[in-house]
């Protein structure tokens, strides 16, 4: 059968009706021919004896390349089906960034067994990478990296490419340093090919080097490649020693993982790296049951306010109506802002330091939006009820975007200050907030324009 012609859901059906019939020859033909991570894809979608008959058929560097692919809940069930000594070979295959991945997620007595069979000098850049904080460069890089040295020449470092590259992450940029390991510049190897052969690195190399602190939180790294548009970034310690470096695909996952987890708090969950459909219904609602709780025993706060400007829509009933017209509002406006206000600190276009403008800013803009929705408010109300009501509450409503938008504009920024992460300050919490300013103002104005107006029981 022609796969080109076939859709992604017809070719993998065509791979299970192989699997099932055991045409295993055949099923290891196609699948050599693939790339890896569709294979990795595939794998993916079958079950757990399946999938380990499938990747069994694979040549053993393909398997490699097609386990660094695989979910981290794919690579354990992998790992169950087979021998220590299978699952160590595999290791020394795999690039060091995406042994540590796997193990990071294996328990300690099976990491303990595996680096006990694993090829010695892999085993100690594994245990080297394995002490680096979480989440950190050092957690995330490899040390698959091309070096040269200043004194070689074009000529020689391109022998040393032909001979070493095949083994490396990545050949693209190379890094050059000298026998103390210090970073000393960066050449691309676009530089190399288009040099003469006798011209020295040292002449070519760029000594201005963007890097990255083995200790740099991994966001810190990926916001350096959405900068400057890299493909890879060398991760130095504290001495100035080169000992790895960050690829762009890394990055990709990293920017992927950060967003994911914001989503998860910005929408009141507990972040969760497994994928939704593989993650069982108890974790679900375990995920969402605690924000679910703080936010229904704050909104309880809500109850206590309507309770203590009862005589105001006891008078006047027909305030209550617009009591959800008024909070939807402004929770609206402090979500819309506070998004605004995350992306920017995530692309690193806004701090802490520029609170007074941000404030400024969102005052001029909450002026304008608040005077256009109560003009076309007061006209709708005035209409179907009386100047007395309609007033009221487009003045309310005026004093709440305002109030919205300074809430949804400043606590992003102190929850960054305060060291937490500004994606709480989101949609939820925001608007929970707000609600309960906006019922303290509504009744407030009420309060003290139905006064004014002599409107009795006020």
């Amino acid at each position: 059968m022609d796969k080109e012609l076939m859709t992604r859901e017809e070719y993998w059906d065509y791979l299970r009706d192989l699997l099932k019939e055991r045409r295993y020859l055949k099923l290891r033909h196609e699948l050599v021919d693939d790339n890896e991570v569709d294979i990795a894809n595939f794998i993916e979608e079958l079950h757990e004896d399946e999938a380990a008959v499938v990747f069994r058929m694979l040549p053993k560097q393909l398997g490699a390349e097609v386990f660094a692919h695989l979910e981290p809940s794919s690579q354990r069930n992998l790992a169950k089906a087979f021998s220590d000594r299978e699952v160590a070979d595999m290791l020394d295959k795999l690039f060091v960034d995406d042994a540590v991945d796997f193990l990071e997620e294996m328990p300690a007595s099976v990491v303990k067994r595996l680096l006990a069979i694993t090829d010695s000098e892999k085993r100690q850049l594994i245990n080297h990478f394995l002490q680096y904080p979480e989440d950190s460069a050092g957690s995330i890089m490899t040390a698959e990296f091309t070096d040269l040295k200043k004194n070689m020449t074009v000529g020689q470092a391109i022998e040393h490419l032909r001979k070493h590259g095949e083994d490396r992450e990545t050949i693209y940029t190379c890094y050059v340093t000298n026998a103390q390991r210090i970073l000393e510049g960066v050449v691309s190897v676009k530089a190399l090919l288009l040099a003469d052969d006798d011209e020295l690195i040292g002449d070519l190399m760029e000594t201005d080097i963007v890097k990255a602190n083995t200790l740099d939180d991994q966001e810190n790294v990926a916001n350096l490649f959405h900068t400057y548009d890299f493909l890879a970034i060398p991760v130095v310690d504290n001495e100035n020693r080169l000992v790895g470096i960050v690829t762009v695909d890394d990055a990709v996952d990293i920017m992927q993982e950060e967003v994911t987890e914001d989503f998860e708090k910005m929408a009141a969950m507990m972040p969760s790296e497994r994928p939704y459909l593989k993650t069982s219904t108890f974790s679900h609602a375990k995920s969402r049951i605690p924000w679910l709780l703080i936010l229904m025993i704050s909104a309880m706060v809500n109850g206590h306010i309507l309770e203590r400007y009862e005589q105001a829509f006891v008078a006047l009933p027909a305030l209550v109506f617009f009591i959800p017209m008024l909070t939807d509002t402004g929770g609206n406006v402090g979500s819309q802002t506070s998004t605004m206000m995350i992306r920017g600190m995530t692309l690193r276009e806004i701090g802490f330091g520029d609170i007074f403008r941000v404030l400024w800013k969102e005052t001029r803009v909450s002026m304008i939006m608040g005077l256009v929705l109560a003009v076309i408010n007061f006209i709708r109300i005035y209409i179907s009820y009386d100047f007395t009501i309609a007033m009221t509450v487009s003045v309310a409503l005026f004093v709440t975007v305002f109030m919205s938008a300074a809430i949804g504009g400043i606590l992003p920024l102190v929850a960054s200050r305060l060291k937490l992460d500004p994606a709480i300050m989101a949609a939820p919490l925001i608007t929970t907030i707000v609600d309960a300013g906006a019922l303290v103002i509504y009744f407030a104005t009420a309060h003290l324009l139905l006064s004014t107006f002599g409107v009795p029981g006020v």
